[in-house]
């Protein structure tokens, strides 16, 4: 019989605080397994010491590098995955020999512990256990004496070893954040909560529930002192209070002289590239205190110090516009950010709509335009657009089926060369295939296709087609298609567009164009009267 592997959570510090389970494995177990620096100070085996026996075998575990050089051929990482490799073979000896192992983790086993590589190694060869223990996250709030969050605000948990910039706009994000792995690290993790913005709010906690706590605001923190063991806390704020200090009600006992001129900014970024925002965007952007909108949007956004960011899903725009017009009323800079246009199946309508509640008729509401996605994926098609076209949003979310494709009858019987917006989403996939169906009745079967993906970011793709070959499947909501009309052509093979001349023969022609016939665009001749 093989022995049993146990992956025992220790707690943050104070013996007390490990579990009545952990305590009885510990002191009954064959061998006792614990992790340490190069040094070989184990703080977990600190934390279990009286209750170890004196008869158990004792398995120490030292990392062969931290912080400092390697010459392993891999660098860091292979030569940590060679120790777990070999870790992992030596307690596997002792339990193919019919012994307990108990592997002792500081915190909780499965929480930033070194304790879940080895279980990966051995949990499928050998039967397993893992007993929770009191986290250091949980530790750190215990002695703060301060919530971490409330009610619906989202914890982040966040390694301090993430670049400046990516944790700044994690922090930005966030409710409520804990930060940990510091260390060396701290000068950064400092930085980055200056330019979120976080950092009057945020406390570093040392060594918790230790006699060697110590706890200060991050600001008063010599970075030179700071032990890899500590963690800053940003708690969350009471939200319903908040929100019902921006409620009508508060804010009509808000001082005449509170909010002269309360505004709101509703601005589109572009479809994908920074390169594609526009100065006037960029710089309000830069001024204003709140930026409001879909998450994804505003994770393209870089965090700035003092800042606020409220995301919400991609499904609740008018919600999301009456609490940035709440937030305008009472006086805060605020910007609705959209991707795109924003005045282009965007944000702006819905903060029109919202608006058109009387209590907030004193809130001015700016449109900045931005490049819409039809425009990106013609630029990079050639000229597809370069008639006149219609646009179109497939999602049958907020209007049915049956109006969308009556105006997709239309525009086929106009010959407007059309873009196509929302065509597909992982739960709308017949739209987009009822729709090839009614313009291949209505137009030819080698019209060309635009099928434009990601256009402006790092996964960019375009795709020139026909209305016949067009994949369906291959559609979702990073897609952008244009359909052209009878007046679009494609040249050497990539290059689409379409001709500004048109003679009203020419619209029920039908005849699409190819490489294979190839044609110049004629100035069309008037017609007679």
């Amino acid at each position: 019989m093989t022995g049993h592997l146990y992956g025992v959570g220790v707690g943050p510090g104070d013996p007390e605080l490990i579990t009545l389970k952990a305590a009885r494995l510990i002191k009954n177990a064959d061998v006792i397994a614990y992790h340490s620096g190069t040094a070989g100070r184990s703080i977990a085996r600190t934390i279990a010491s009286s209750l170890i026996s004196e008869d158990a075998i004792e398995e120490l575990l030292i990392y062969p590098v931290t912080t400092g050089p390697t010459d392993h051929p891999l660098g860091y990482y292979g030569a940590v995955n060679d120790f777990y490799d070999e870790s992992a073979e030596r307690l596997s000896k002792h339990l193919n020999a019919g012994r307990d192992v108990v592997v002792l983790a500081e915190g909780d086993p499965l929480f930033y512990s070194s304790y879940m590589y080895l279980h990966d190694r051995l949990s499928p060869r050998f039967p397993s256990e893992i007993v929770p223990g009191v986290t250091s996250l949980t530790a750190a709030a215990t002695a703060l004496k301060t919530p971490l969050a409330r009610h619906e605000d989202i914890l982040a948990v966040l390694p301090g070893t993430l670049p400046v910039p990516e944790l700044a706009r994690r922090l930005a994000d966030a409710d409520a954040a804990a930060i940990m792995k510091l260390g060396r690290t701290f000068a950064g993790v400092r930085e980055a909560l200056r330019q979120s913005g976080r950092l009057g709010d945020a406390l570093y906690v040392e060594r918790a529930t230790t006699g060697d706590q110590r706890i200060l605001p991050v600001a008063d923190v010599d970075p030179v002192s700071v032990p890899y063991f500590s963690m800053i806390v940003v708690p969350g704020q009471d939200r319903r209070l908040a929100a019902a200090d921006r409620s009508p009600a508060a804010q009509r006992h808000l001082p005449s002289d509170g909010v002269d001129d309360p505004r709101l900014f509703v601005v589109g970024l572009g479809p994908g590239s920074d390169d594609w925002t526009t100065p006037e965007v960029s710089q309000v952007l830069a001024e204003v205190d709140h930026l409001v909108g879909y998450g994804p949007y505003l994770n393209r956004l870089p965090a700035r110090p003092n800042q606020q960011r409220h995301a919400s899903g991609n499904t609740v725009e008018l919600e999301r516009a009456r609490y940035a017009l709440d937030l305008a009323l009472a006086g805060e800079r605020v910007a609705v950010v959209s991707g795109g246009d924003a005045g282009i199946f965007g944000m702006a309508s819905a903060v029109f709509e919202a608006a058109e509640d009387d209590r907030y008729t004193s809130v001015k509401i700016t449109v900045l335009p931005g490049v819409t996605a039809a425009q990106a994926v013609a630029a990079r098609a050639g000229a597809p657009l370069g008639g006149d076209y219609a646009v179109v949003s497939l999602s049958d979310r907020l209007k049915p089926w049956s109006v969308i494709e009556k105006r997709l009858r239309a525009i086929a019987d106009a010959d407007l060369v059309l873009a196509i917006y929302n065509p597909a989403s992982r739960t709308r996939r017949e739209q987009v295939v009822q729709a090839r169906g009614l313009l291949l009745q209505l137009r030819q079967p080698d019209t060309p296709v635009v099928v434009g993906r990601n256009v402006g970011r790092d996964a960019e793709n375009l795709t020139i087609t026909t209305l016949q070959a067009l994949d369906p499947d291959s559609i979702d909501m990073s897609c952008l298609l244009i359909i052209g009309s009878s007046q679009t052509r494609r040249s050497h093979g990539s290059v689409v567009w379409t001709s500004r001349s048109q003679t009203a023969e020419s619209i029920n022609d039908g005849a699409s164009h190819t490489d294979e016939t190839p044609q110049n665009p004629q100035r069309a001749t008037p017609a007679q009267p």
